[in-house]
């Protein structure tokens, strides 16, 4: 709460009246006697002086009349600025014109004992003539400010401001600048918990201010020191006894006490005196030479310490570094290190040396330096130096932080969030893709129904469609490393997917690759795609192949793993469940550990141009993803290479899990009848799809977009003349996109037949599209299968309908 001084004003109004009264007094009379020696008449000279009196005290009643309204209009405001400024934790005071301290709070009680009025604040350095002129300044302008102030609580800065009613009144605000911040949390630090485990581990922690008086300590130096964790504050240099010549005791404790010894951390960095940290330890074998005792205690704690640290002498050489620092670094066993620029690549070896080389020489603060380690130079690193007193030999103390492990888990959400933003931008590509790829393909049919099998134009067309063929099959690749594929899961065996490939395995391997093949017992039924399941083997036994060229082994096995030894190998990634698990490991040249961490990224590859796309283990990663498992693999140069798949164990459910009823293949002509509305935004694919549909037999309209094709289906329902019999509309579009048309067809013409052309997958779109009665056919397509879908959706409607 704020401290008001309402004796002040008018103590100091009394003295002044008393003053004013015997002048005015002594004046009159002196005139009177002047006009009685001058005039030679008393009754003239007596009127006179009675008038004279009279008057003054008139006008000193006025005076005083006007103070007391001043008075009270300040004792008002100082009332109203008590609540506020009570518990700032700045210091501020206020003065009247004249320079008396009218009101301050609490923290400037503290901080300024006897609660002397600014500027006359002792403070050292030219401080009070510096606040003086801030004064002058603020009675001139309104405002001043003067910062750097050395006091014993660290440097501060200061303000003025003009205020009150009449303005004639100075706010003083004094708080602590940058260092002062580290007072305040070293002070709760020592004064908490953190000074409970401090004395704990027998380090007793004290801070005292510029002047040497006690502000904060933890539970065992009061005790040791005082005898009493109540006891008030101390000047710190009264609780020592150093008679004894290097040896410091506690006075409390008398002679006969245990030696201590001192180490002193300035806790500011500004001119003049400053708070000081003392961590104060016991000494026993202070008798030895200083040094030799120093060093023992020290590094004792250093080594308990789980921080990395380090120290060091004035002219460099490293004298000790704990476990911590040397696994920081990344120190080979047993590897000598003789200086700290030993710890760091060439080119900062001289940035350390002389940042080493000056807080030796007497800077008292620590500082950081963002260097590259020798042993890990990938990224930089922040090595923290500090000067050291009191530390025998030493003169630096270096820390250095082991940042491994966070930089691994940085990297992995790096590589995460890198895999999800190239899968979205792989299934767009595949999307736009695939529709340049449906142009190709159809008119290369079209051309082909054009000419006949030995002239040079078909071999041509034939060659066209292959690439095009081709080009699907990556595109397809890109789609299952973005997780977009269509996918057909089954409930199975996974003994039972390697046996119906591993003939097409040993052919795949070559005869210097021997395949072995190993199955764990009872092992839980899986959901997957086979034939997916079947591309990812493949990819896998392709890579070994190639990494074995001299020839080795291929080990493929299967094998439970229950959910208790998935807690017990703590993964962060693998949930605790059942898995059936699937290894392919080879014998060959094995992967860099620089290199593991890009192998499932696409076009990532190690192998020579025209060798490989480098999608072969991103179409794994994307098809094990998105069928519920995940994948690891661990490799090591010179040794071989291990996939480990592992793939939910599937409860099985027999309303779900029941197999669909077998699709009799359908025979006969592709040759149709009826109208079909055909929706695409492509021109390209909506003219190949346009002469397809025609050469077939069917009466085709055409749409450029959902509005176009809702005109066309409004105005035959208005007509009731010629309807739709088939819709097939493209799924994604601007503006209006397929299943919005489809939404509105559906209410002119509920049993219209649908078929939905799209380049994503059909296992996407369905979980987006809620609607019933609809086909789909994925991009790229031939005119034969754009025929057979046609064809399909327009005799399953008229099933259903019949």
């Amino acid at each position: 709460m704020a401290t008001a001084f309402p004796s002040l004003p008018v103590q100091a109004s009394e003295r002044g009246d008393r003053a004013i009264l015997l002048g005015v007094a002594g004046l009159g009379l002196g005139t009177a006697l002047l006009l009685l020696w001058l005039l030679g008449d008393a009754l003239a000279a007596g009127v006179f002086l009675l008038v004279f009196l009279a008057a003054g005290g008139l006008i000193l009643l006025l005076g005083r009349h006007r103070s007391g309204l001043a008075d009270a209009a300040t004792m008002g405001d100082i009332g109203l600025l008590n609540a506020a400024i009570g518990d700032s934790s700045e210091a501020v005071a206020i003065t009247d014109r004249s320079g008396r301290l009218i009101c301050a709070n609490r923290t400037f009680g503290e901080w300024f004992p006897g609660l002397p009025a600014p500027p006359g604040l002792a403070i050292g350095d030219h401080g009070d003539d510096r606040l003086a002129e801030a004064g002058r300044s603020a009675w001139r302008d309104g405002w001043a400010e003067v910062e750097g102030l050395a006091t014993g609580r660290g440097r501060l800065s200061a303000t003025a401001l003009r205020a009150g009613t009449a303005q004639d009144h100075l706010v003083w605000r004094l708080r602590r600048m940058r260092g002062g911040q580290l007072v305040d949390e070293t002070r709760r630090l020592v004064e908490g918990e953190g000074g409970q485990r401090l004395g704990a581990a027998g380090m007793m922690a004290a801070i005292a201010d510029g002047g040497g008086r006690l502000v904060a300590a933890n539970r065992v130096f009061l005790q040791r020191a005082l005898g009493n964790e109540e006891a008030g504050i101390h000047a710190l240099a009264d609780l020592f006894d150093d008679s004894g010549g290097d040896v410091i005791r506690f006075r409390h404790e008398g002679d006969e006490a245990t030696p201590l010894r001192v180490v002193q951390v300035p806790l500011d960095d500004g001119v003049g005196e400053s708070p000081t940290l003392f961590l104060l330890l016991d000494d026993a074998g202070a008798l030895r030479p200083a040094a030799d005792a120093a060093s023992d205690h020290v590094e004792a704690l250093l080594a308990m310490l789980p921080l990395g640290l380090a120290l060091a002498e004035r002219d460099g050489r490293i004298l000790f570094m704990n476990d911590a620092f040397r696994r920081a670094a990344g120190l080979p066993q047993g590897q000598p290190v003789l200086y700290p620029s030993d710890l760091v690549v060439k080119e900062d070896k001289a940035a350390v040396a002389d940042a080493v080389r000056r807080f030796a020489a007497g800077q008292r603060m620590s500082g950081d330096i963002a260097v590259r380690l020798r042993y890990r130079a990938d990224e930089a690193v922040a090595l923290t130096i500090a000067g050291a007193r009191g530390l025998g030999e030493a003169a630096v103390l270096l820390s250095l932080k082991d940042n491994s492990e966070e930089s691994r888990l940085k990297n992995q959400v790096a590589q995460a969030t890198k895999m999800q933003a190239v899968g979205q931008l792989a299934g767009g590509v595949a999307h736009d893709f695939n529709n340049i790829l449906t142009a190709i393909i159809g008119h290369c049919d079209l051309m082909l129904l054009r000419h006949r099998p030995g002239e040079s134009d078909y071999d041509d067309i034939q060659q066209i469609r292959q690439n095009s063929n081709r080009a699907a099959g990556l595109t397809r690749q890109l789609l299952a490393f973005s997780r977009q594929q269509t996918l057909r899961p089954q409930v199975l065996q996974l003994p039972d997917v390697i046996s119906e490939i591993s003939n097409l395995i040993k052919r795949l391997l070559g005869e210097r690759v021997r395949l072995v093949v190993k199955h764990g017992r009872n092992l839980g039924q899986v959901r997957a795609d086979p034939g997916q399941l079947e591309q990812v083997i493949v990819n896998l036994a392709v890579n070994a192949r190639d990494a074995m060229p001299d020839g080795g082994t291929l080990t493929v096995q299967t094998y439970g793993v229950t959910a208790a030894e998935v807690r017990r190998l703590n993964s962060d990634i693998l949930p605790v469940a059942d898995y059936t698990a699937l290894s392919v490991s080879d014998t060959g040249t094995g992967i860099p550990a620089e290199l593991l961490g890009k192998i499932f990224e696409p076009f990532f590859t190690t192998k020579e141009v025209g060798k490989g796309t480098g999608l072969g283990l991103s179409t794994v990663y994307g098809i094990v993803k998105q069928s519920g498992g995940f994948i690891f693999a661990d490799s090591k140069p010179g040794v071989g290479t291990s996939f480990v798949i592992y793939l939910p164990v599937h409860r099985a459910d027999p309303m779900l899990d029941a197999p669909p009823p077998p699709k009799k293949p359908r025979q006969g002509e592709l040759w149709g009848t009826g109208t079909i509305l055909l929706v695409e935004d492509e021109d390209m694919v909506r003219a190949v799809a346009e002469r397809a549909l025609t050469r077939q037999g069917y009466k085709v309209l055409t749409a450029a977009n959902g509005e176009e094709a809702l005109e066309v289906l409004q105005g035959m329902a208005a007509d009731g003349g010629e309807t739709i019999d088939l819709l097939v509309s493209d799924v994604v579009m601007p503006t209006m996109d397929g299943p919005t048309l489809v939404r509105h067809a559906r209410e002119m013409f509920p049993r219209l037949p649908i078929l939905f052309m799209s380049g994503y997958a059909e296992e996407q779109l369905r979980r987006s599209i809620d609607l019933d009665r609809v086909a789909f056919l994925a991009k790229p397509f031939s005119v034969q299968q754009l025929a057979e879908a046609a064809r399909d959706a327009l005799g399953a409607e008229g099933t259903a309908a019949s």
